[in-house]
């Protein structure tokens, strides 16, 4: 619908939004509720109204960097931890044995109610409207957008359009030589979109996920497996929610072997991914099994985890068992592995390529350059994974809300959240594949923890009005007992030797003379606020939670302060802003490969510029110099003007 218009001049108030949503799946969901609760009317467009927030690969929330962002996105105002905590099956908490940095939740969650939590907030939302329909067009006028065109031909208008179509786009899916356009789990693609998209002016190009065959737990012999229970320790996602121990459901592990792989090698002929049927380029992070058979030929072994899918399905998910090869070698591998000798495969596992729109073409608000007012969230962006694209979707949906109320957009630093790091990955590193949020892509890990979430990113939601005033009021009472146990701690002193001698009994605590603080004993290795607490105890006993932060605060506190200094130094260079309209062939010296990625980007700020893949230093060198005599050249013809 590029330069068209609409016959009959303003559109009926029933098909003019502030805030239109194209998709339901994690992304649209998190964009259309935060839209919808900064006050924007808007409405949601899905195919199936019955799949929003959906699960079609491993139904499960969190994990490392993952968990992180969905603390994120629950301090934010988002559902997503809601939702998980509302379908939680098996909880546990991961890399207890490494530092605070790493430590996060993983749930697995009942598919359906997770999806029926999503249902049941979008409809009950005030100001969200819900659609079961196809986006077909994008109307666009005089490079904004201006609303969409659906299948059935209904216009519908808007400020703003947030694209969130998942792994529907263009959606092809192959298992083995077969393929056939579709969805994700049997759904129809999602078809002409694309070719709006292409026509507005956006380079689009194709990637690829995968799925594991679901098999049914009957056909199992789980006594064969190694069970994985869940924790026994109480937990939950949501700041706000109430932690609970979930027993009743186990997961399990198996392990490949030479049958397993030789059947694999067998069927290599007839697999999409390397006979050149598959164009799209998979997830480095999460390979499909034969992939790692191919690459790591030496390895004996590669471990699969059993995992229900809810409580009243009979479907077991595999993970670490991705495949898109035929149905008979899928039967052939399922049934090498120990515990699997009589699977029944109830869903063969697939490949799906689907259109995605390279993230370079995005502002830092999710924006698209080309199209003022069209932003997109999720896998259309390059990202895979529930929590990137629902982290997206918040941030899309805020966004598209300020731009309708010409206010400065939401930006998070890479300083201040995984949601940051993500962002700015994407719009300033593109993605050629998959992109999978990992911990060891944030420079300031020891800042962004699972437990400091609320404090990191519960203001910004205060400030737009995603949390209401008992959300806030919980959250600063909690803020208010771990600040008065850290000041306390740190103006108690301890000068009974005995019982000084008592808290440093474990062989890696050291010695300390009478008088020091009892922050600075709970610094000591091996020493817990527990045993600080005997020598030193508080009036009242704080939550567990308020136990857990403080240690890791004392703990950590000379590490985090050097972080933050390095934060200064970083946005010192993001304080530098770019002209937008620079020329960088004027800049010389710069390297050619250097030139090219900075005109393709354009970034905003010096400090996004050296985040750009192939610029050097000096690169960032003769920029900045270039920039500061742009400036003093500006500021003398501003002066001689003024002399005039």
């Amino acid at each position: 619908m590029k330069g068209r218009t609409v016959q009959g001049g303003k559109l009926p108030d029933d098909r003019s939004f502030e805030v239109i949503v194209v998709g339901g799946g994690h992304a649209g969901c998190e964009a259309a509720l935060a839209s919808a609760r900064m006050g924007a009317r808007t409405l949601l467009v899905n195919l199936l109204l019955d799949n929003a927030a959906m699960m079609p690969c491993n139904p499960s929330i969190g994990g490392p960097a993952k968990g992180h962002l969905t603390r994120e996105i629950d301090a934010l105002g988002g559902e997503q931890a809601a939702a998980a905590d509302g379908s939680t099956i098996h909880i546990r908490m991961l890399n207890t044995s490494k530092g605070a940095a790493v430590r996060t939740l993983r749930a697995q969650c009942d598919l359906r109610d997770y999806h029926l939590w999503y249902r049941r907030a979008c409809d009950g939302q005030p100001r969200l409207e819900v659609m079961q329909d196809q986006v077909t067009d994008l109307w666009v006028e005089s490079g904004r957008v201006r609303g969409v065109r659906t299948r059935i031909g209904s216009v519908y208008e808007a400020r703003a359009v947030i694209l969130a179509t998942g792994t529907f786009l263009g959606g092809k899916v192959h298992i083995g030589l077969t393929s056939f356009a579709s969805g994700p789990l049997g759904q129809v693609s999602a078809e002409g979109l694309g070719a709006s998209l292409r026509e507005a002016g956006l380079k689009v190009g194709r990637l690829k996920t995968g799925t594991t065959p679901r098999i049914h737990a009957a056909s199992v012999d789980w006594d064969a497996l190694e069970r994985q229970d869940s924790a026994a320790e109480p937990y939950c996602f949501s700041h706000w929610g109430t932690p609970r121990v979930y027993t009743g459901y186990a997961c399990h592990a198996t392990r490949t072997n030479d049958e397993t792989h030789r059947a694999i090698r067998d069927s290599l002929d007839r697999s999409p991914l390397f006979t050149g049927a598959i164009e799209g380029k998979g997830p480095r992070y999460c390979p499909s099994i034969e992939d790692r058979v191919v690459r790591f030929p030496d390895k004996e072994s590669h471990l699969v985890f059993l995992e229900p899918v809810g409580r009243d399905s009979v479907e077991i998910y595999m993970q670490n068992f991705t495949t898109s090869l035929p149905f008979d070698a899928q039967v052939r591998m399922v049934r090498s592995l120990p515990g699997c000798g009589r699977a029944r495969i109830m869903r063969p596992g697939y490949a799906i390529e689907y259109d995605f729109i390279p993230p370079t073409q995005l502002e830092p608000w999710l924006e698209t350059k080309a199209i003022g007012g069209l932003f997109c969230a999720g896998q259309i962006n390059g990202t895979s994974g529930y929590e990137e694209a629902a982290a997206q979707g918040i941030l899309a949906g805020i966004n598209a809300v300020l731009s309708t109320r010409k206010e400065e957009p939401l930006v998070i630093e890479r300083s201040r959240g995984y949601m940051g790091v993500l962002v700015d990955d994407l719009v300033t590193r593109g993605t050629e594949e998959p992109y999978r949020m990992l911990t060891s892509r944030c420079e300031y890990r020891l800042l962004l923890r699972h437990d400091n979430a609320d404090r990191r990113m519960a203001p910004l939601a205060r400030r737009l009005g995603l949390l209401d005033d008992e959300r806030w009021r919980v959250l600063q009472g909690r803020w208010d007992s771990l600040d008065r146990e850290l000041e306390r701690l740190k103006n108690t002193r301890i000068r009974d030797r005995r019982l000084l001698e008592k808290v440093l009994e474990g062989p890696e605590a050291g010695s300390a003379e009478p008088g020091v603080t009892a922050a600075d004993l709970l610094k000591r290795p091996g020493v817990t606020w527990e045993m600080v607490a005997e020598a030193a105890p508080p009036a009242a006993r704080p939550d567990p939670e308020i136990v857990e932060r403080v240690e890791i605060e004392i703990k950590y506190e000379g590490y985090v302060a050097r972080q933050l200094s390095q934060v200064e130094r970083m946005k010192r260079m993001d304080m530098v802003r770019i002209p937008g309209e620079l020329d960088y062939s004027s800049v010389t010296g710069l390297l050619n490969e250097s030139r090219q990625k900075l005109e393709a980007i354009r970034p905003r700020t010096l400090g996004q510029a050296g985040r750009i893949s192939g610029v050097t230093p000096a690169d960032i060198m003769l920029l900045e110099v270039f920039i500061e005599r742009l400036r003093r050249e500006m500021d003398h013809g501003r002066k001689e003007k003024e002399e005039e």
